[in-house]
C-alpha cells in the first residue's frame, strides 16, 4: 500500500471521526517553524484551487483563518507574523512563541467534499550548557564518595543522563545513571576518569564534563565566572583603587597643611608674660678697673616685676619713662626676664 493510499486511509478515519489527520510539529522558541502539508494534499490544491490555513483558538469551538488560497490567489490574514510558501503550500512561523502552541487545520475543498490535515505544534525552550557541581565529598580507607549535580539554567522539560567519557579507564559504568544528581564511589589509587552530563529535550541536547583527580578538584565547588562579566568587573575594581587612593592624597594633603599653618602651643611664650633682652654695660675709662677680666658674655635670668606702688597704692612709672601708647603699665605680677650682658673690655 503506498502512502497515498495510506493519506486517504488517514483522511477517511478522520472524516468518520470528526477530526482529520494529525501530525505533531515541535517548534523552537524564537526561532522559525515550517507547517508542511503531504504531497498529495498539494496535488489536490493544484486541480482544487480551493483551500486554507486555519488555527484553533478554543478547541473545539472557534477557528481562525490565517490564509485562504482560491484560483491561484491567496489572501494572508497575519502577514507580520506568518509566511506563505506557495510552491509547496507550506506555512511559516517568523518568530516561534509560545502562544503559537495550537492546533493547525489546512483544507482542501472539493465540491461538498473537504479532506482536512491537522497539526498540532509543541513549542520548546532549547536547553543551555549545564554545569556540573560537587554537593558532598567523603574520603576514607583508600576510597572517595562523590555527590555530582548536573543543572540547566533554561530550557522545557530537561531531562538528564550520565555516561562516561573514556571507556578505557577501568571504570566500567560508574558514571552510568540518569537524572540531575550521580552517586560516585571508587578508590583514590584508580585512574582519573570523567563523567559526561547530557541535559537534553525533545528540540535541544547540550553536555557537560567532569574530570575525577584525586577524589574532585576544588573549582568544580566555585561557579565559574562568565567571560562577558570577567571584563566589567575588572573595570570596576580599577575605579575602586582609584577612589581610594584620591581619597588617601586628600586626606594626607590636609593633614600636612594643617601642621604647618598650627605651630607647637609649647613653643609660643605670652608676650605678657616674658621678656627678651639684650643689655651692654657702658664701658668705662680705662685703669679704672685693676683687674680686667676677658670678655664673655653672661646669661642673666631675673624676675622683674612693675614700679612699687605709690603711697595711695596705684601703681607708678618710673621717672621719665612714659607708658608707650597702645600697652597698658607693666603690672605687678612677675615676668621673667632673658637679658645676655657683655662685660667691658679691659
Amino acid at each position: 500500500m503506498g502512502s497515498g493510499a495510506w493519506l486517504r486511509l488517514l483522511l477517511t478515519l478522520g472524516a468518520l471521526w470528526g477530526i482529520g489527520a494529525r501530525e505533531k510539529v515541535l517548534g523552537i522558541l524564537g526561532e522559525a517553524t515550517f507547517l508542511r502539508i503531504p504531497r498529495e494534499l498539494r496535488e489536490r490544491t493544484e486541480e482544487c484551487g480551493e483551500a486554507s490555513w486555519k488555527k484553533t483558538i478554543e478547541e473545539p469551538l472557534k477557528k481562525k483563518f490565517l490564509l485562504k488560497i482560491s484560483g491561484g490567489n491567496y489572501t494572508e490574514f497575519e502577514p507580520e507574523r506568518m509566511r506563505f510558501h506557495k510552491e509547496d503550500f507550506s506555512l511559516e512561523i517568523l518568530n516561534t512563541s509560545r502562544d503559537d502552541r495550537r492546533l493547525y487545520e489546512y483544507s482542501v475543498s472539493k465540491g461538498p467534499e473537504e479532506e482536512v490535515w491537522q497539526i498540532q505544534l509543541e513549542v520548546f525552550e532549547p536547553v543551555s550548557d549545564p554545569t556540573i557541581r560537587i554537593l558532598r565529598r567523603e574520603s576514607s580507607n583508600g576510597s572517595c564518595s562523590l555527590e555530582l549535580r548536573c543543572s540547566s539554567e533554561r530550557g522545557d522539560e530537561v531531562s538528564y543522563s550520565w555516561a562516561s567519557r573514556d571507556n578505557g579507564t577501568g571504570t566500567g559504568g560508574i558514571c552510568a545513571g540518569s537524572g540531575g544528581v550521580l552517586n560516585l564511589s571508587y578508590a583514590l589509587r584508580s585512574a582519573a576518569f570523567g563523567c559526561v552530563c547530557t541535559a537534553s529535550n525533545p528540540v535541544s541536547r547540550r553536555h557537560a564534563a567532569f574530570h575525577s583527580q584525586q577524589c574532585g578538584a576544588e573549582q568544580w565547588d566555585v561557579p565559574k565566572v562568565r567571560t562577558e562579566l570577567l571584563v566589567p568587573l575588572v573595570a570596576l575594581g580599577v575605579i575602586v583603587i582609584i577612589i581610594i587612593i584620591i581619597i588617601v592624597v586628600i586626606i594626607t594633603f590636609r593633614a600636612t597643611r594643617s601642621a604647618k599653618c598650627d605651630p607647637d602651643p609649647s613653643q609660643v611664650t605670652p608676650a605678657s608674660a616674658t621678656i627678651y633682652a639684650q643689655v651692654q654695660r657702658v664701658q668705662k675709662p680705662k685703669g679704672t678697673v685693676p683687674n680686667a677680666t676677658p670678655l664673655s658674655c653672661t646669661t642673666i635670668y631675673a624676675t622683674a616685676t612693675g614700679p612699687p606702688a605709690a603711697p595711695d597704692g596705684a601703681p607708678r612709672s618710673p621717672a621719665g619713662s612714659p607708658t608707650p601708647r597702645g600697652c597698658s603699665p607693666l603690672s605687678q605680677e612677675p615676668t621673667t626676664v632673658y637679658a645676655s650682658v657683655t662685660l667691658p673690655v679691659a
